[in-house]
C-alpha cells in the first residue's frame, strides 16, 4: 500500500488539497482532527466524512501490533500487514522508533536473521508510515529510524516517499529521519535530491574490501574507502555527521588492524563511529568480543581523533535482533493485539456522528538488528 494510494482514496470521495492533508497528517501524528473552534462539516465535505470509517478501518489493516516484548532497553512489536507477513519494529528509549522497510532482505549479513530467508517482499511507503503510527499511539516520538528488517536502498522508492511524507505531514525534524544502508550508489545520487534530506547511517563493519564481501555477501561491491568519501559529501552537504555502524564480531573484526583501518578512514571526518557488540543468536556462529576489549577500542579511536561510541546491542534480554522475533513467531499462530485507538471512532468522536471526522541521530545500536 503506498501514500499516493490513500491520496487517490480521499480525492475519489471528494476531498480537496486542504481536506487530503488535514486526514493524513491526523493519522500521520495519531492524533484527532480538532473540532473543537469549527464543525466537521466546516473544514470537510460531507463525502469526505461519509467515507472515512471505511477510509480508517483500510488504515488500521495496514498494520497491527501481534506481540509486544518490552526489554531493559525498548519495546519489541512485532507487526502484521494485511496480507499475513510480519515485520519487527522497536520503540526506542527518548522518544525513537525503529521501522521496516521490508519483509525479509536481499543482503545476507550472514550475521544477521532477517536475511536468511531472502527478501519476501517490499513494504508501500504506507505500511512503513504505519509502524510509526502503532509507536505513536504508544508513546511521544521524536525521531524515526529506517533500520529494521530489510535494507532501505533496495525500496527506495516507498522509503523516499516514507520519508517525505513523514518530513511534512508527519512533523519530524529531517535530521531525526535517519536513512541506514549498507552503501549503494543510488543512495548517494537520490538523498540530496529530496525536498526532505534524512540523517545517514552507514553499516561498514570493516575496513577491508574482502572481508565486507564475506561478510555482506550481496552488498553492492564498493570498497569502504569510497563508501566513506561518498558518505563525507552527503555530511557537508547536509550538515549531519554520518552515523558509521560497526557490528563487533570476536576475532573477525574487533583487531587492533581494524581500529588502524578506522583512524585512517573517519580521523578528521564528519562521522560518529557507532560500536555495537553482537547480539548473539544461538543459531549463529558469531560471538560478541568482551566488553573491555570494545571499550578499549573506543578509547583508542578517541584517542586517534575519531568520535567512537560503545553501544549496547538492543533486544539482548528478550532475543529481539532483527528477524528473531518473526521467526519464533511463525509456527505460534499469533493473532494481532486490539488496536490502542481506533483512529475512525475518534475522528468520529471529534466530528460528530456521521464520522468526520534529537541531537544527532543515534542509529543501529538503537535498533534490534
Amino acid at each position: 500500500m503506498h501514500i499516493e494510494h490513500l491520496r487517490q482514496r480521499l480525492r475519489a470521495a471528494g476531498a480537496k488539497p486542504g481536506h487530503e492533508r488535514r486526514v493524513l497528517q491526523a493519522w500521520a501524528r495519531a492524533c484527532t482532527l480538532d473540532a473543537r473552534r469549527s464543525r466537521a462539516d466546516d473544514f470537510l465535505p460531507l463525502s469526505v466524512r461519509a467515507a472515512l470509517p471505511a477510509f480508517h478501518d483500510e488504515l488500521e489493516r495496514l498494520a497491527r501490533v501481534l506481540s509486544e516484548h518490552p526489554g531493559e532497553d525498548g519495546t519489541r512489536l512485532l507487526v502484521a500487514l494485511a496480507d499475513g507477513q510480519t515485520v519487527e519494529s522497536v520503540l526506542l528509549p527518548r522518544g525513537g522508533v525503529c521501522v521496516s522497510t521490508q519483509v525479509g532482505c536481499a543482503v545476507g549479513c550472514v550475521f544477521c536473521m532477517t536475511g536468511r530467508d531472502g527478501l519476501l517482499r517490499q513494504l508501500g511507503s504506507a505500511e512503513i508510515v504505519a509502524q510509526v503510527v502503532l509507536a505513536r499511539r504508544r508513546q511521544a516520538l521524536k525521531k524515526v529510524v529506517f533500520m529494521g528488517m530489510g535494507e532501505p536502498a533496495h525500496n527506495l522508492d516507498e522509503v523516499l516517499a516514507a520519508i517525505g511524507f513523514l518530513g511534512t505531514s508527519g512533523g519530524f525534524g529531517h535530521k531525526n529521519l535517519v536513512f541506514s544502508t549498507v552503501g549503494d550508489r543510488r543512495v548517494f545520487e537520490r538523498l540530496p535530491q529530496g525536498g526532505v534530506k534524512p540523517a545517514l547511517a552507514l553499516s561498514l563493519h570493516t575496513t577491508r574490501a574482502e572481508l565486507r564481501e564475506t561478510l555482506l555477501p550481496r552488498a553492492p561491491r564498493i570498497a569502504p574507502d569510497e563508501l566513506v568519501e561518498l558518505a563525507e559529501r552527503y555530511a557537508r552537504a547536509t550538515g549531519y555527521p554520518i552515523q558509521y555502524q560497526w557490528t563487533l564480531l570476536e576475532g573477525i573484526n574487533d583487531g587492533d588492524d581494524e581500529v588502524d583501518g578506522i583512524a585512517r578512514l573517519l580521523a578528521g571526518k564528519y562521522a560518529v563511529m557507532n560500536l555495537i557488540p553482537y547480539n548473539t543468536v544461538a543459531e549463529l556462529p558469531y560471538r560478541r568480543p568482551p566488553w573491555e576489549r570494545a571499550a578499549e577500542m573506543a578509547r583508542s579511536l578517541h584517542r586517534r581523533g575519531v568520535l567512537a561510541k560503545l553501544r549496547r546491542s538492543a533486544g539482548q534480554d528478550v532475543d529481539g535482533g532483527c528477524g528473531q522475533l518473526r521467526a519464533r513467531a511463525a509456527a505460534a499462530g499469533l493473532q494481532p493485539l486490539p488496536a490502542r485507538i481506533r483512529l475512525h471512532g475518534a475522528m468520529r468522536a471529534a466530528g460528530g456522528a456521521s464520522g468526520a471526522g534529537i541531537a544527532a541521530p543515534e542509529g543501529k545500536p538503537d535498533s534490534p538488528a
